[in-house]
């Protein structure tokens, strides 16, 4: 008998292909919304292998519905919602999809920045409702781009990526991060490594892409936010936890900060109250990896990533953690 996925949501071409391809049995959600908790784990009751979504929590809870799981895939780049110590500690493997999305959500991140920075969402707002007069010397006022001060908290791929468009706006960039890196990396993308602190203080545009965990959640909160200048911009395309999203709309409401531009949300799908409100936010519903190309070459790789672990083969892209314990 095959052995036997779950996938918890409809997949973008070339969907479950990618895993029946391979051999494998698949029991998929039909439906493009989230099975419930019940259903989740009345799903993994016999499954081998389980492609998730980084909205589903892989916890104890589950995995103690799963007695015959083998490789966790989160179809994500990220794995705040995995806990991978448990699950290695069970023997089942977790992957990630690294890399294959950096592009896109490099793309989307910019797309923020000019949106916000430029006023964008609010110009199409105006020009929608049938309010605008045409042009005037005053109207919607933004931020300028070229020449600024980017700062770039998390400088990983994505942020490698973000950090390498900069050029093309001739805007010098900061960065804080866990490990400095390399003088040549740093030349080559004009990048100066500093604080926290000064990087909030000096930066025009600051754009999160840092992974979300216990030292890093709220990591923008009130106190931060009010270290950035009046005039700044926030761009976030990594987790939404990273804001202290009622800081935020505080800090925009009155002012205190120009404009942000989100994709991602402190507790998602909902949104801090007061958020949407704000003409000062463009907000954006996690597109950050919604490229034909991007989602599809996340669908091979997890489905790689799950052939490999059932056939009793490394995983391509393990979740960075402790070993898996074997048994």
């Amino acid at each position: 008998m095959a052995p036997l996925v779950v996938v918890t949501r409809p997949l973008p071409s070339p969907g479950v292909a990618a895993l029946e391809e391979a051999g494998l049995a698949v029991r998929a959600n039909p439906l493009d919304q989230p099975w419930s908790r019940d259903e989740l784990l009345a799903a993994v009751a016999d499954a081998d292998g389980l492609l998730c979504m980084l909205s589903e929590p892989v916890n104890a809870e589950l995995l103690d519905a799963a007695p015959r799981l083998k490789v966790v895939s989160n179809y994500a780049v990220g794995f705040d919602n995995v806990d991978v110590a448990e699950a290695r500690r069970r023997g089942i493997e977790v992957t990630t999809t690294p890399d294959v999305l950096t592009e896109a959500t490099a793309d989307l991140a910019w797309a923020l920045l000019l949106a916000a920075t430029r006023r964008i969402g609010e110009g199409d707002r105006l020009v929608r409702a049938g309010e605008w007069n045409g042009w005037g010397p005053n109207q919607l006022i933004g931020q300028p781009v070229a020449g600024r001060t980017l700062g770039i908290v998390g400088m990983g791929a994505i942020g490698r990526a973000v950090a390498r468009r900069a050029r093309g706006f001739s805007m010098p960039v900061l960065y804080f991060n866990r490990n400095r890196l390399d003088a040549e990396v740093e030349r080559s993308l004009d990048a100066t490594y500093v604080g926290l602190d000064e990087l909030l203080t000096r930066s025009d545009v600051v754009s999160l892409h840092a992974p979300l965990n216990d030292e890093s959640r709220h990591l923008l909160d009130a106190d931060a936010l009010a270290r950035m200048k009046p005039t700044a911009v926030l761009v976030n395309t990594g987790r939404g936890a990273l804001i202290d999203e009622a800081a935020l709309v505080e800090a925009l409401r009155e002012g205190r900060l120009a404009a942000a531009g989100l994709d991602v949300y402190e507790r998602e799908p909902a949104l801090s109250p007061g958020l949407t409100e704000l003409d000062n936010v463009v907000l954006a519903p996690h597109l950050g990896s919604a490229s034909t190309e991007a989602r599809a070459a996340m669908v091979r790789l997890c489905a790689e990533n799950i052939a490999n672990v059932l056939a009793g083969r490394p995983a391509v892209t393990p979740a960075p953690g402790p070993p898996l314990t074997r048994t």
